[in-house]
């Protein structure tokens, strides 16, 4: 156990690492070694990446894959995928190209709304309280007009303002529940900057008015933040074709095929166990392309999350019909991501992605990860409901398990050619390499 450190963040970086390597580590000298390894070379970036965050110490690499042939609305896109899984970038490109034979995605945005609200504390009259609500309303968006003048030249800005009674849930809690439209930037500061205005207003024009008893005035204001849970900002990627096109598997019939798989989107419907994992499939793509554009995974796994529990349980976000003939596979995800601001001016691989993609707005931006979304979950599906997941799955992470056992060049050459026609585990590709290493000694021995 290390003991406490005092100023800590005092400390530059080369001492951060004395300390942590003496600390934690039976080779303080091998810790640090490795940490140095993973700084770039390139000087000025290191510095970049250094204050991004605080207390860095070096840099944790994810692999930035692409996926190829994805049809959008008839214009191709190559779409970087930031991840570790595997088999996620060729599961999304895999079922790129298949609907790029099938006419591609469709995709809608529904809205683009965001949402902050001031929690407060009001001990009173409600009707007193609604009131002087109606009353300063105009304050409250006048208030900030030094701050949403640039949003509102883009087009963006306040959409309403609405005074919440939640004392059903919490004694005399309210809310200003805030909607807003931030255009291309995800717009987090530029919300909680207006709330806490708008906090700081309610305060102050509560404490003059005339109609409000002494403990009326004295409004608490709890806190101020922007909410991660977007229902309404909201965009539709879909995908449909004649059911005879869904031909490319010669095992199963193109009709028996979409009778099990809009089965198994029925059971991640009903089935919040199932759905859950459903999801997690569906977040493979998207948060893979929401890291590689600069944006926050966190709060779009959050709103993402909620919204499938909006129905009261939790359910797949996909859904899948067969009508006239015609098999429909789609998504509504709300997605609040932004293309300007935070680590998309200043992070390189993110300007690079952002570029790779046609420099895209945000609505556009919402449009392409919810079709990464929509891929990885057909793919997913579609291996599922017919050879089963660890098939694919298990080749792609073949080269992972042979990196774990330290196998040479040709020892991969060999296990990769072995393994094209027996299954892949963690113990046949132990026990194969043994085997071959056994072998190899045994030779060098008769020699």
């Amino acid at each position: 156990m290390s003991k406490a450190v005092a100023g800590f963040s005092k400390l530059n970086k080369q001492e951060k690492i004395e300390w942590i390597a003496k600390e934690y580590f039976a080779n303080p000298e091998e810790a640090t070694n490795l940490i140095k390894k993973y700084w770039n070379s390139d000087a000025d970036l290191q510095k970049l990446h250094d204050e991004f965050i605080e207390n860095t110490i070096t840099n944790f690499y994810l692999p930035l894959g692409i996926a190829p042939n994805f049809n959008i609305n008839g214009k191709n896109f190559t779409i970087p995928m930031a991840i570790e899984e595997s088999s996620v970038v060729a599961a999304a490109s895999k079922a790129a190209k298949f609907w790029s034979a099938r006419g591609g995605f469709k995709t809608t945005v529904l809205d683009t709304e965001k949402i902050g609200q001031v929690h407060f504390i009001y001990k009173g009259d409600k009707s007193k309280l609604e009131s002087f609500f109606t009353a300063v309303k105009n304050k409250l968006i006048e208030g900030v007009s030094t701050l949403t003048q640039n949003m509102e030249k883009r087009g963006g800005g306040i959409r309403d303002i609405v005074l919440r009674d939640k004392t059903d849930a919490l004694d005399n809690y309210y809310q200003l529940h805030a909607t807003f439209n931030t255009i291309d930037s995800m717009g987090a500061n530029f919300i909680n900057s207006c709330l806490e205005k708008f906090a700081e207003i309610l305060k102050s024009e509560a404490e003059q008015h005339t109609a409000f008893t002494e403990e009326e005035k004295q409004i608490q204001v709890v806190m101020s933040i922007l909410s991660n849970y977007v229902p309404n900002c909201i965009v539709r990627a879909e995908v449909s074709c004649p059911v005879e096109d869904l031909n490319e598997d010669k095992n199963i019939s193109p009709e028996d095929f979409a009778e099990k798989f809009i089965t198994a989107v029925t059971i991640a419907e009903k089935e919040p166990y199932r759905a859950v994992t459903h999801n997690k499939g569906i977040m493979n793509g998207i948060d893979a392309v929401v890291i590689a554009t600069g944006n926050d995974f966190r709060a779009v796994e959050a709103g993402v999350h909620a919204y499938a529990s909006k129905d009261g349980s939790y359910s797949s976000l996909s859904h899948a019909t067969v009508e006239n003939g015609i098999f429909r596979f789609w998504i509504d995800v709300p997605l609040a991501l932004g293309t300007v601001g935070g680590l998309t001016s200043l992070h390189p691989m993110v300007k690079l992605s952002l570029e790779m993609l046609g420099k895209p707005s945000a609505k556009e931006l919402m449009q392409i990860v919810a079709v990464a979304g929509l891929a990885q979950n057909f793919a997913a599906l579609r291996s599922l409901t017919t050879t089963g997941i660890q098939k694919g799955h298990m080749k792609m992470h073949l080269m992972n398990i042979l990196n774990q056992l330290k196998a040479t060049e040709t020892e991969k050459l060999k296990a990769v050619k072995h393994f094209e026609t027996n299954t892949v585990s963690h113990a046949a590709a132990v026990n194969y390499i043994e085997e071959l290493r056994k072998e190899n000694s045994e030779k060098q021995t008769v020699q």
